[in-house]
């Protein structure tokens, strides 16, 4: 919905609103929020309510600490879960740098220059994303185990699923801020979830992916229960994507669309799957930012580990959905839910659109079961993997110029700085597996 200034002065006092919090995001995509009274609202609409960045990862230096928070007032929401007396909203801010300039380390602004990058080529990017997450027990304590309350598997119903209450309140919640949910379901490992919610400009997308993961954590806290996006918190089932369904719109509609081509597939769709098939190595590090996302990656668990594309085949790394004219579609199924969405789609953006600008060609299509091949044939059909881990993903961030240019300096230092000191942090920490097969042993 559009709202002006006024009409939300105007909701927060029609509605009893005592408290707003103007949310961000870190770097690392962590949301953040100042919380200021219902008597600030014209304050904050008029972009004048400031923040210490210097404690936010991966902002500014402390010499350059104070920043500007500027709401984007069409994200005004009510949250559903909070006391109707002393009602508290949201507002998803950009920042702004004290001389009243867009901060180059704010992951929203760089998505909307990328996007405005894609409009000056006559384009908008759709996305819909698919967000699974896990349901756990907590202890006496209220810490979060790995204990699931059911032995659900996919599309199962109550009562073996009995995370369906929290389920189906969190989609309510999700409903009354604004979503429109297309699915709701049990996903294949025990404990697991995903709902789905409809397509939108990237922008909105990326602001709905973070509030969604706001909601869901907010309502299983009521349930007794702790929901996580670890992409992969047990060994042996299943872990968590994001599958990220992506289309370009253009003044004549679906551009990935070609009704003449053999697969209904436009020339700028094959490019754009070339982009990401280039690039994708490099942008690992932000679609699976955590060293858990790597053990996702792994054959045997439905998740990616090979570079390609297929209509047909769901073990490799992009797939074309059978929809086509309007609802074609190229699905990204590598990245993760513990991804920063405003990063994550600004890569793919970029490097689609640097396939069609550059003419990028697709490699050839892979119908057959990637997982089944062994490292020669794969070798012979030029398919190349995905990076093994976390330090290789950051490795192959680092050496690219595609990475360099798109985040711009400041991001890309700060991001690799925090994701070298993640990895040293966990090489030298000792496992419990070390200790089971070292210990007695040696």
């Amino acid at each position: 919905m559009d709202y002006t200034k006024e009409q939300i002065v105007q909701l927060v006092k029609d509605e009893g609103v005592k408290f707003i919090r103007l949310q961000f995001t870190d770097i690392l995509g962590q949301l953040k929020n100042v919380a200021i009274t219902a008597s600030q609202i014209e304050k904050a609409l008029n972009n004048d309510v400031m923040f210490d960045g210097s404690s936010i990862e991966g902002f500014t230096r402390i010499e350059e600490s104070d920043m500007y928070l500027y709401p984007d007032i069409n994200t005004f929401a009510i949250f559903p879960w909070r006391p109707q007396d002393g009602k508290v909203a949201r507002l998803i801010c950009d920042v702004y740098t004290s001389d009243r300039k867009p901060f180059i380390g704010c992951p929203r602004n760089l998505l909307k220059k990328t996007l405005k990058d894609a409009a000056d080529l006559g384009y908008v990017f759709n996305v819909g994303p698919e967000c699974e997450f896990f349901l756990f027990l907590t202890d006496e304590k209220g810490k979060p185990t790995v204990d699931t309350q059911d032995d659900a598997g996919y599309f199962d119903l109550a009562p073996v699923d009995l995370g369906e209450n929290a389920r189906r309140e969190i989609c309510l919640a999700l409903e009354k801020m604004g979503f429109e949910i297309e699915a709701s379901h049990h996903e294949v490992a025990r404990g697991q979830h995903e709902i789905d919610f409809k397509y939108s400009d990237a922008l909105k997308t990326a602001d709905n992916i973070n509030t969604f993961k706001m909601v869901v954590k907010t309502i299983a806290q009521k349930h007794g229960l702790h929901a996580t996006f670890m992409p992969k918190p047990i060994f042996g089932i299943n872990g968590s994507g994001m599958h990220t369904n992506m289309s370009l719109f253009n003044s004549e509609g679906n551009a990935f669309f070609d009704e003449k081509d053999a697969l209904q597939l436009s020339e700028i769709a094959y490019n754009f799957i070339g982009g990401l098939t280039t690039h994708i190595r490099s942008m690992a590090a932000v679609t699976n930012p955590l060293i858990n996302s790597y053990k996702r990656l792994v054959p045997g668990y439905e998740a990616p580990v090979y570079i390609g594309w297929s209509s047909k085949n769901r073990s490799i790394l992009i797939r074309i959905p059978a929809a086509r004219g309007k609802s074609t579609r190229v699905e990204l199924r590598c990245p993760d839910p513990s991804s920063n969405p405003y990063l994550t789609l600004t890569l793919c953006l970029a490097a689609g659109l640097d396939g069609i600008k550059n003419k990028i060609k697709a490699p050839k299509s892979v119908d057959l079961n990637v997982f089944k091949m062994n490292a020669e044939d794969r070798a012979k059909h030029g398919i190349a993997d995905l990076p093994k881990d976390l330090n290789d993903a950051v490795n192959e961030f680092k050496k690219s110029g595609f990475i360099k240019n798109t985040l711009g300096s400041h991001i890309f230092t700060h991001y690799i700085e925090a994701k070298e000191a993640e990895w040293f942090d966990y090489i030298t920490k000792i496992s419990q597996w070390e200790l089971d097969n070292y210990l007695s042993q040696y």
